[in-house]
């Protein structure tokens, strides 16, 4: 039996989330060396451009498919790998910060698979709303769909909570709101990628796919839809 002063004063991280950042981190390194010169020798300073050219999410590509009907594993798979590539340093940093925040919040209450698939599921929706929407011809990269949708399961979380106790369930919305709102100001004011979207219909995917990933949430929809 351990001692209460024994234990650490700080809960650890779900593995799955230590895992996402771990990848995420160690591309943008692996990336980052390879542009100052550190490894891979000359030809290292073109991997961030090979990377996305290989792995970033194209609208073209996915309008491609849809139209010859062929979808190759080298294509297909960048509805995911995408969310693993960054422009730079900085945009991973942030990425990968907003991952540990949210992530350790919503895999403390959903399964590893849940959370895994809530950020993996919330970047695919992501892609494909970016690509419908807006048809851009900018590729669309990094983790932040998938992060929102972690913010998503959040939010859902804060919402069932607000219910519990009869308070207002529209507050569960407001750090997204904020978010969003911050975004669109950056926009106005300096500038910037579309790619927003993306972020917001990842935020909606993970509040969705939440009903179904929480713990006994597929286990309550089954008994509603027998009681109608």
């Amino acid at each position: 039996m351990s001692h209460p002063d024994d234990q650490s004063p700080v809960n650890p991280l779900p593995p799955v989330v230590v895992a996402l950042f771990l990848l995420i981190v160690g591309v943008e390194a692996m990336l980052w060396a390879g542009a100052k010169g550190l490894i891979g020798g000359p030809s290292a300073v073109g991997w961030r451009l090979a990377a996305l050219q290989q792995y970033a999410f194209s609208a073209e590509i996915m309008d491609w498919m849809l139209a010859t009907g062929s979808w190759p594993i080298e294509h297909v798979k960048r509805f995911a790998t995408y969310l693993f590539i960054h422009i730079s340093f900085t945009h991973a940093l942030f990425g990968g910060v907003l991952l540990l925040a949210i992530g350790k919040m919503v895999g403390e209450v959903f399964s590893q698979l849940g959370t895994f698939l809530v950020f993996v599921g919330s970047g695919i929706a992501g892609a494909i709303g970016y690509a419908v929407i807006l048809d851009p011809d900018l590729p669309l990269v990094g983790s932040y769909p998938g992060v929102y949708g972690l913010i998503g399961a959040f939010t859902f979380l804060m919402w069932t909570r607000l219910g519990e106790l009869g308070a207002p369930q529209a507050r569960a919305f407001s750090l997204i709101g904020v978010l969003v709102g911050i975004q669109l100001l950056f926009g106005l004011l300096f500038g910037g990628n579309p790619d927003w979207v993306a972020d917001v219909i990842g935020f909606g995917a993970g509040f969705l796919m939440s009903f179904v990933l929480v713990p006994g949430g597929w286990q309550r929809i089954r008994e509603k839809i027998r009681r109608d």
